[in-house]
């Protein structure tokens, strides 16, 4: 299916009945892989990610809309689970693009959100790989580290004065920013409340990862039909993080940490 030819039937394509938002490279691929594998749950058409409330917005909801499947297809598809099919997408810029929270908001109400978060520190070390595979980055990750705050400064202001304004340094850069995490489920929850936010430490995930994907269906409303291959997806082979830059992090995070816990119900898996 074209874009075009998914614009033109928007009006009989189904719109996402929750979203996962983030974070980046904590999970969200494994995670959407493993809720497709659902009977009830079909896909974004043409790729996980579709990114329309943070880069693509302009493109206005016929294109956002025509990513999706047909309502009568889906249906069809997922008559077996016997409940009624929903649709969503995975695009892990949505949680820290300042702008994408009150769009979805808007244009999906009712909509519900997945957050995935991992260890932090690890995070930003995988972001950086990712980034320099994808060629965003060029520089080392401690001085990627070093160059961060000049990078994002001001960065946020111009997308809020420019919704159609893109931000290299906020999308590929942000390698401490878009880990604390807590600061990001403020903005969500003022928005969407706490009962509409899941949050999943990716940790527990790919340790014990059926009572986590069972607590995910119990959020979405899903039935229990079956489990699906858990297996970890879209993991970049590194060398070790230094161990002083290790250290540094893990200081930096501490706080950012603390406040996340009363979203997990306890210490995240990467400070028990």
């Amino acid at each position: 299916m074209s874009v075009t030819a998914g614009r033109l039937t928007s009006q009989t394509r189904m719109l996402p009945g929750f979203l996962i938002v983030g974070a980046q490279r904590c999970g969200t691929t494994s995670m959407y892989r493993a809720l497709g594998e659902h009977p009830a749950v079909v896909k974004a058409v043409l790729h996980k990610g579709v990114h329309y409330f943070d880069v693509e917005y302009g493109r206005g909801r016929a294109w956002y809309q025509g990513h999706f499947p047909v309502r009568a297809l889906a249906q069809r598809a997922a008559r077996e689970s016997g409940v009624a099919p929903v649709t969503f997408e995975s695009s892990p810029y949505y949680m820290f693009h300042p702008l994408a929270a009150e769009r979805i908001s808007r244009d999906l109400p009712g909509v519900k959100l997945l957050v995935l978060v991992r260890d932090p520190a690890e995070r930003a070390y995988s972001a950086h790989a990712h980034e320099l595979a994808r060629g965003f980055e060029t520089e080392p990750f401690e001085r990627a580290l070093e160059l961060e705050d000049a990078r994002l400064e001001g960065e946020v202001e111009r997308i809020m004065a420019d919704p159609s304004y893109l931000s290299r340094g906020h999308q590929h850069h942000a390698y401490r920013a878009r880990g604390r995490y807590a600061e990001q489920l403020d903005r969500l929850e003022r928005l969407f409340g706490r009962q509409r936010v899941h949050v999943v430490d990716s940790g527990d995930f790919f340790t014990k990862p059926v009572p986590v994907y069972d607590a995910v269906l119990d959020f979405l409303g899903l039935p229990h039909h079956g489990r699906p291959d858990f297996e970890r997806h879209n993991a970049r082979p590194r060398s070790p993080m230094p161990p002083t830059v290790r250290a540094a992090l893990d200081e930096y995070f501490r706080p950012h940490d603390e406040r996340l816990a009363s979203r997990l119900g306890g210490m995240p898996s990467w400070r028990r």
